[in-house]
């Protein structure tokens, strides 16, 4: 079973920038399309930015151009790099499967945003 690990969240003024970081152990990593979602208090976790293994990516609406989803497959690895940051992008943020089966899901990493 592949096991999910996320970083790199923290405290950050609005307008600032993090990079969140999510290691995947087991080879089946590279065979998925990787999501990152996220989790504000009393919300559903959301699904904000997808990458395909080959690379292609999506993002919802309200991330575009300010978040940029990236994958190493070589290091079982996907990244976001978030900028501009809002205090809206408040959450626990998490990496899994974007579609089909999902794995079991990490503890995420927090990411608040003040303003």
């Amino acid at each position: 079973q592949v096991q999910l690990k996320e970083s790199g969240g923290g405290l950050v003024q609005a307008g600032g920038s993090l990079t969140l970081s999510c290691a995947a152990s087991g080879s089946i990593f590279n065979l998925n399309s990787m999501g990152w979602y996220r989790q504000a208090p009393g919300k559903q976790r959301e699904l904000v930015a997808q990458i395909t293994r080959g690379g292609n990516t999506d993002y919802v609406d309200f991330v575009k151009g300010r978040f940029t989803i990236s994958r190493d497959n070589a290091k079982n690895a996907v990244y976001l790099q978030m900028n501009s940051l809002k205090p809206e992008d408040t959450a626990v943020y998490y990496c899994n499967c974007a579609s089909g089966v999902l794995f079991d899901w990490g503890r995420g990493t927090q990411v608040t945003v003040f303003s």
